[in-house]
């Protein structure tokens, strides 16, 4: 297996796993979000619950389809001539599922845990990823087939956002005793340039070496 293929079924290994946790913590084993909204205090606005619990589930929803569209047209089976238009339609699935993940993530922002700072984080992210996706849109339609590829792995990386703020809110909240509020601001940013790196990492050494083998 060439080293671009065990990438790729890492990522998808993880995306699945990701996919799981989600579903079973926002709709099994937490419905009602009771252990993240406790940490939720000091806010500046009253926090609508059950319009807030509403609106996270339809973004966990999409979340887990854009993982899954990305995911699916990563595969070198589905990049196949005979496969271009599935490709092309999962790839406005992909699309909408990002837009509409930033649209609830906008909505969520203004009651983040850790304030003004994590809502400005946030939307940041808002900003960087559907512009990432409408990038890499826009240049398959030039017929730009490697500047799209790389800018649908920008734009993919951001679908484990969730999963590198956890993990690094973790480690330095639990692991490090840094306060749970600093510590969770801390871990968007943190997030927010490891995903650009890591994108651009696995452009240079797996992707680019991948093409000049092939």
């Amino acid at each position: 297996m060439t080293g671009s293929k065990k990438a790729y079924w890492l990522m998808v290994l993880i995306a699945a796993v990701l996919i799981v946790h989600a579903v079973y913590t926002n709709f099994i084993g937490d419905p009602k979000a009771a252990a993240f909204l406790d940490h939720k205090t000091d806010l500046k606005r009253a926090l609508p619950v059950s319009a807030w619990l509403t609106v996270m589930k339809i973004h966990v929803v999409f979340a887990c389809l854009a993982m899954i569209a990305g995911a699916v047209n990563f595969s070198s089976a589905i990049l196949r001539k005979s496969q271009r238009k599935f490709h092309k339609w999962n790839g406005y699935l992909y699309a909408v599922s990002v837009l509409i993940v930033t649209l609830t993530s906008g909505y969520m922002a203004p009651y983040a845990t850790g304030g003004k700072a994590a809502s400005m984080a946030f939307n940041l992210i808002n900003i960087i990823w559907p512009i990432f996706t409408v990038i890499a849109i826009v240049q398959i339609r030039k017929k730009k087939l490697p500047q799209h590829r790389e800018w649908m792995i920008r734009s993919y990386a951001f679908v484990f956002t969730n999963l590198l703020i956890h993990a690094l809110h973790s480690l330095l909240n639990n692991g490090f005793g840094m306060d749970y509020a600093n510590s969770y601001v801390i871990s968007i940013y943190a997030t927010i340039v490891l995903l650009l790196l890591s994108s651009e990492m696995v452009i240079r050494i797996v992707l680019r070496r991948s093409n000049r083998t092939a």
